[in-house]
């Protein structure tokens, strides 16, 4: 099996909504298909409810064109099997995914100057999980922070769940394994973070 992880970019955008088209959520109801576009670095704070699923594929389509969406595309054997959205955290305290879920992780105290790169999601296709897509992603997305300067790449999973949904942030072990520590808990949540470069710089 060969996997190969590249970012995301402009050209990429039929093929992202298409792979979001085809592959099911954990709950399999093609009506909740995300597009991933509640955690992006676009202000949702004036939106009065969530968009329709047409809605959210267009703006998934004008988002990733603008780059408000960013991530990395996992191939395998030249196949799209992967996706993890991970965007500059200064840039998404305002989307709609952070003001939803994030709340008391927005009370933590934090370093104002830090240059912090935050995972938010992954999504796999069900014949491809189970056979490390989402760890590969992972490890791409941190050196490449690490290549752009990043001080730290944060992650934001759940400390337990009776709903598969609800992990599409990603498994504790599996950002420990990739040398991140618990920074900081709420009461759902652990933050996780994996520092890039020492503090001298």
């Amino acid at each position: 099996m060969k996997v190969e992880i590249k970012k995301l970019t402009p050209a990429d955008a039929e093929e992202y909504i298409h792979f979001f088209d085809t592959t099911p959520h954990d709950d399999h109801n093609p009506e909740n298909t995300c597009y991933c576009v509640s955690w992006c670095s676009d202000d949702h704070r004036t939106m009065s409810e969530y968009p329709s699923r047409e809605e959210r594929r267009t703006m998934a389509a004008e988002y990733i064109k603008s780059g408000k969406i960013q991530g990395y595309l996992a191939y395998v054997d030249g196949q799209l099997a992967g996706w993890c959205n991970a965007n500059t955290k200064s840039e998404c305290l305002n989307c709609g995914g952070w003001l939803f879920s994030m709340p008391q992780v927005s009370q933590l105290q934090f370093e104002k100057n830090e240059k912090v790169k935050s995972i938010y999601c992954f999504l796999v296709a069900p014949e491809m999980k189970r056979k490390g897509i989402a760890k590969q992603l992972l490890k791409y997305a941190c050196q490449d922070a690490a290549n752009s300067g990043f001080d730290y790449v944060e992650a934001y999973p759940q400390k337990e769940a009776t709903d598969e949904r609800m992990f599409f942030m990603g498994f504790v072990n599996m950002y420990k394994d990739m040398g991140f520590s618990i920074y900081a808990t709420t009461d759902d949540k652990f933050v996780m973070r994996k520092r890039l470069k020492d503090s001298d710089g």
